[in-house]
């Protein structure tokens, strides 16, 4: 694989971008009329208009980008994580051009990508699932015949949905009733699909997930577990890596079964098996992504490798560089992601980046989408970089992490960063007891 086409744009398009120049692999870039004064136009070895800022006109139009993989003479497109990255039509329409998707296998993409058929397929594979529904609801009779024999509080979710898009929590009948519709509508308008299903809400929950690697030589393994727990609407905010909450045997059979629904499918390339945990340190089968996760840098520091690189290789038909006992753990790793936003109601706000900067330092990461002068616009994810420490211990790395937060500036625009300097003095997030309530909780307490 000598050039590959990166689908996709900002931090993760310049984080391919440099593992592809370490590899000696070309990169063509592709960039919507918004992005084209951002880093990673830049820095790819060339790069190309897809089209007008809104995303059905730039990052989602397959045709365009596939036309422009043909013309350069690629040899495989990278859709790093959003946009067409879980698409198994796109994935199809690559393969049928000739060229590799650097992903999963279209079928396993799809199969995975149907929230109901996901549940039903880890089911016969014996890993353990949430009490739900094991088929779409089609009727408002029909969840609440299943919610009042599982027990409330149920959540209600799209089929198709992800990123914490078209899941609704519902306390009540009341609540089940005034949702319904409205969920079945919006899974419509965003997945194309109006089918929805319900699981058993668990309280006190945390959400801890194991990042898995498949090739097409039959080889899977597991890369360790990341606790991402503090979420806002269901999207995650901070990432770290070990779970400061799971002991040792609840993670060593958590990783077992993680391999164990990637065997199930016949995985291939990059993927995370996302659990629900609960106080008991039961855990249960949420959903597979099937591709490159945001917070994947958080298992780069604390096992050394680098997960792109794993993807090029494993996509050209390679082994796995390493088997299982040869994978190592070391150390500590948290992830924040830096949002233009306000930190109090978290809306996004755009605007011009009047400075970017922060202090270089042994064990920061800082994988950015704008720079100083680059202007965050409204039509995607307000999300400016991630930043990542790594410490020997969790105490070193929130030490860095604060450290980090006093000398980052970010002007011109409200971003997230009060809110993790806030955090991390937080005794909550220091002894590592939290749950996916956490900000809620937060937020209501200062009322």
């Amino acid at each position: 694989m000598q050039k590959i086409l990166i689908a996709n744009r900002g931090e993760i398009a310049l984080r391919i971008i440099r593992t592809c120049r370490e590899l000696g692999v070309e990169t063509v870039a592709v960039y919507s009329d918004a992005d084209q004064e951002l880093p990673f136009v830049k820095e790819a070895d060339s790069a190309f208009r897809i089209g007008e800022p809104p995303v059905q006109k730039s990052y989602l139009n397959a045709d365009e980008i596939l036309r422009i993989a043909k013309e350069e003479k690629v040899d495989g497109i990278h859709p790093g994580y959003g946009f067409l990255s879980e698409n198994a039509e796109f994935a199809r329409k690559v393969k049928e051009a000739g060229l590799t998707f650097i992903g999963p296998a279209p079928d396993t993409i799809e199969k995975m990508g149907d929230k109901i058929v996901a549940r039903t397929t880890m089911e016969e594979a014996g890993v353990p699932v949430v009490p739900g529904s094991d088929q779409g609801l089609k009727t408002l009779e029909e969840a609440v015949k299943l919610a009042d024999e599982i027990g409330y509080p149920v959540m209600l979710k799209a089929s198709g949905g992800g990123g914490g898009i078209g899941m609704v929590l519902c306390e009540n009948e009341q609540a089940l009733a005034k949702n319904f519709d409205s969920t079945k509508g919006r899974a419509k308008a965003y997945f194309g699909s109006d089918e929805v299903f319900i699981e058993k809400y668990i309280k006190n929950a945390r959400h801890v997930e194991v990042q898995i690697f498949g090739d097409t030589h039959g080889n899977h393994v597991h890369m360790f577990e990341r606790d991402c727990s503090i979420q806002r609407r269901h999207q995650k905010v901070i990432e770290e890596a070990p779970s400061p909450f799971l002991k040792e045997e609840a993670r060593q059979k958590m990783y077992d079964t993680a391999v164990k629904a990637a065997k199930a499918v016949g995985y291939v390339n990059a993927g995370t098996v996302e659990f629900i945990v609960d106080e008991n340190e039961n855990f249960y089968f949420l959903e597979m992504n099937t591709r490159l996760q945001v917070e994947h840098p958080v298992t780069e520091t604390i096992s050394g490798l680098d997960l792109v690189k794993w993807q090029l290789l494993v996509a050209r038909g390679e082994k796995l560089p390493l088997l299982q006992d040869e994978i190592e753990k070391k150390g500590w790793a948290i992830e924040f992601r830096l949002y233009a936003e306000d930190p109090v109601r978290f809306l996004p706000s755009p605007g011009k980046i009047s400075e970017f900067s922060w202090l270089e330092a042994k064990g920061v990461r800082v994988d950015y989408g704008y720079e100083s002068d680059s202007t965050v616009t409204p039509f995607y994810d307000p999300m400016v970089a991630k930043c990542i420490v790594g410490g020997n211990t969790r105490e070193e790395a929130i030490q860095l992490a604060q450290e980090f937060f006093a000398t980052l500036k970010l002007e011109g625009i409200k971003s997230n960063a009060p809110l993790f300097a806030e955090i991390l003095s937080e005794e909550g997030f220091k002894s590592g007891n939290y749950t996916t309530a956490y900000l809620t909780e937060r937020k209501m307490a200062s009322k």
